[in-house]
C-alpha cells in the first residue's frame, strides 16, 4: 500500500471529482490520502472527506496555513481548538496542518506568521497530535520553534532544505515529504537527500493538485501520481517498488500513529506490487 501524505483532494480544481481521482488512486496501490486543511473556511471540506471512497481512505489535518494567515483572523484560532476538541475522538484526524512558515512569497507578514505558526504548536501539544508542516525558505526559523514547543513529531512537507537540516528535522521525530519536485533531473538537492538520507526518513506525498511531476510539469497534478513519484524513489536508492511502498507506509503510520488505527493492512506491501508492473 501506497500513502499519499499530503493532498488537497478538497481544493476546487478537484470540484466534483474526488470519487474518480479516489478510484484512479486506488488502481495504482494507493490506499490511504492525508488532507490537510490551509484555513477555518476549509475545515469542514476536508472533514466531510473523511472515510472510505471506494478502495481508498481519506483521513484529514486541521491548520492554518502560513500563506493564508494574512486573510484569517485572531478568531480562527480559536475556532481551530474548537475543531480539534470537537473532532478529538475522530481516528481520521491525523495532526495539526497545513501550517509554518513561508519566506519565499513576499509580501507575508513574518511576525504573523510566526504569531499563528507558534499558537498552532501549543494546539497540537494540547491534543497530543503530530504536525504536518510547511517550511519554504523557513527551515531553521521552524526548527527554532519545533525546539522549543517539541510537538509529537508529524511530516516536513515538501522538504527542501540541507543535509543537517534534514537530520535535524528526523531527530525531532519527523519524516520528511517527498514528492514530484524529485522527480525531475535538475532537482540535485532533493535527490541528493532522497538517497543520502536514511530509510526512516521518507514519506510520499503529491501536494496534489499543485507540485506536478517532470512527466506533467505544469499540469494538475493528481493522487494517483503517487506510484511513478514511488518509482522515482525507488530508482534513485536502488531499491524495489515493493520495498518504497512497505518502509514509507510503515514510516508514515509512526510519525502519524492514527493511519495505522484507521487502517493497517496485514502486508503493506500487497497493494504496492500493483506499481512495480
Amino acid at each position: 500500500m501506497l500513502i499519499d501524505t499530503h493532498c488537497h483532494l478538497d481544493a476546487a480544481e478537484f470540484a466534483d471529482e474526488q470519487p474518480r481521482l479516489c478510484e484512479a488512486a486506488s488502481h495504482v496501490g494507493v490506499g490511504t490520502i492525508v488532507v490537510p486543511a490551509v484555513e477555518a473556511g476549509n475545515f469542514a471540506a476536508v472533514r466531510a472527506l473523511a472515510g472510505r471512497h471506494g478502495a481508498v481512505r481519506c483521513t484529514y489535518a486541521l491548520g492554518i496555513h502560513p500563506m493564508y494567515v494574512g486573510q484569517a483572523r485572531d478568531e480562527d484560532l480559536e475556532a481551530l481548538r474548537e475543531a480539534l476538541r470537537s473532532a478529538a475522538g475522530d481516528p481520521h484526524l491525523v495532526a495539526v496542518g497545513e501550517i509554518g512558515l513561508d519566506h519565499f512569497v513576499p509580501g507575508l507578514d513574518r511576525e504573523r506568521q510566526e504569531r499563528f505558526f507558534v499558537a498552532q504548536l501549543r494546539l497540537a501539544r494540547e491534543f497530543e497530535l503530530p504536525v504536518i508542516l510547511h517550511g519554504r525558505r523557513a527551515q531553521d526559523a521552524v526548527l527554532k520553534q519545533l525546539r522549543r514547543w517539541r510537538p509529537a513529531g508529524g511530516i516536513a512537507h515538501a522538504f527542501n532544505g540541507s543535509l543537517q537540516q534534514a537530520q535535524t528535522f528526523i531527530g525531532l521525530g519527523f519524516a520528511l515529504g517527498f514528492g514530484g519536485a524529485m522527480t525531475f533531473e535538475r532537482a540535485l538537492q532533493i535527490r541528493r537527500l532522497a538517497v543520502a538520507l536514511p530509510g526512516e526518513a521518507h514519506v510520499l506525498e503529491t501536494d496534489a493538485p499543485d507540485i506536478a511531476p517532470a512527466w506533467r510539469h505544469q499540469a494538475r497534478n493528481e493522487p494517483a501520481e503517487l506510484a511513478r513519484i514511488a518509482e522515482v524513489l525507488a530508482g534513485l536508492r536502488g531499491e524495489s517498488v515493493a520495498q518504497v511502498a512497505v518502509r514509507t507506509t510503515a514510516n508514515a503510520w509512526r510519525v502519524l500513529p492514527r493511519l495505522a488505527v484507521v487502517e493497517r493492512p496485514a502486508d503493506p506491501g500487497e497493494a504496492a506490487t500493483r506499481t512495480s508492473g
